[in-house]
C-alpha cells in the first residue's frame, strides 16, 4: 500500500515527489497549498513508507499506474489538480497521457519529455553506483543536484537534511528510477494530453533545464510555461512561497 499524506480541504491537489527527494520536499510549500486545497501528497514506489514495485524494470509508465492506483485509494475525484516535481514531473506526464481523463489540471515541475544521451549516461553510472555500493555511493551528489550553489551558500543545514532523506530511499527503486528515466521518451504522447497543463522551470536547474520544460510545453495543446528565475530542481524547497503563487494563481485561472 502506498504512503499516502492528507491535509486541509477544497479542491483536491495531489503532490508527487522528485528521485532526490521524498514527500517531505513539500513540508515548506504544503502547508500554505492546504489553506486552499485538499493536500495529497503521494510518496513513489520505494519511498518514505511505500514498498517498491514487485519489477524487475519498472517503466515511467509503471510508476504512473501505481500513482493511479494511489489516487484510487484516497478516492481522489476527477476535479483534482496533479503536481509533480522531478521524478514526479515525469510520472505525472505519463499519468497524464494514460489517465487524463481521472483528473483536471496537470503541474508539471521541473521536467520534460526525454533526456539526452549525455543525461542518459548519468542516469546510468548513478544506478550502476547505487546497484554496487547503496545509497552511500550517490547522496552527496545527488543532494548537490537539488540545489543551487547560491542556496546552499545560504542554507548549510539543507545538504545534511536531504542526505537523510536519501540515505533512507530503498536502493533497488532508486536505481530502478534512474533506469526508467533513462530509457523513456514521452515526446509523442504528450502531444495527445488534454488537459489544462502549467509546465515550471527552475531557471537555474542543471539537472532538469529550462529548455526540457520548454520543450514539453510546446508539445502539450494546452500548457502554459513559466520561469523561477535563480530556482534549481526544487522549487516546493528552494523557493517555496514562489511556487504556491504559481500553482495558486495557474488554479485560480482556470476556476474563472
Amino acid at each position: 500500500m502506498m504512503q499516502i499524506d492528507v491535509d486541509g480541504d477544497g479542491k483536491p491537489l495531489v503532490l508527487v515527489h522528485s528521485l532526490l527527494t521524498d514527500s517531505t520536499a513539500y513540508d515548506l510549500a504544503g502547508p500554505a497549498l492546504a489553506t486552499d486545497h485538499q493536500v495529497i501528497r503521494v510518496s513513489l514506489p520505494g519511498f518514505g513508507s511505500s514498498p517498491p514495485l514487485d519489477l524487475a524494470s519498472p517503466t515511467i509508465f509503471d510508476l504512473a499506474e501505481a500513482v493511479a492506483n494511489a489516487l484510487d485509494e484516497a478516492k481522489v475525484g476527477s476535479d483534482a489538480a496533479v503536481l509533480g516535481n522531478g521524478l514526479g514531473a515525469f510520472v505525472v506526464v505519463a499519468l497524464a497521457i494514460r489517465h487524463g481523463d481521472r483528473f483536471d489540471e496537470l503541474i508539471v515541475a521541473n521536467g520534460g519529455a526525454a533526456f539526452s544521451p549525455q543525461r542518459q549516461g548519468a542516469f546510468t553510472t548513478m544506478s550502476d553506483l547505487v546497484d554496487e555500493s547503496g545509497m552511500e555511493a550517490v547522496v552527496d551528489i545527488a543532494v548537490k543536484r537539488i540545489f543551487t550553489g547560491d542556496y546552499l551558500a545560504s542554507h548549510p543545514d539543507a545538504i545534511n537534511e536531504r542526505r537523510e532523506v536519501l540515505v533512507k530511499t530503498d536502493p533497488g527503486a532508486f536505481a530502478a528510477a534512474c533506469r526508467a528515466l533513462r530509457d523513456m521518451d514521452l515526446r509523442r504522447q504528450a502531444a495527445d494530453i488534454t488537459n489544462r497543463t502549467l509546465v515550471i522551470a527552475g531557471g537555474a536547474d542543471e539537472t532538469t533545464p529550462p529548455e526540457m520544460a520548454r520543450d514539453l510545453a510546446a508539445l502539450i495543446p494546452r500548457a502554459e510555461f513559466v520561469v523561477l528565475d535563480g530556482c534549481g530542481h526544487c522549487p516546493p524547497l528552494e523557493q517555496p512561497n514562489e511556487f504556491v503563487k504559481t500553482i495558486t494563481n495557474f488554479l485560480k485561472n482556470g476556476s474563472n
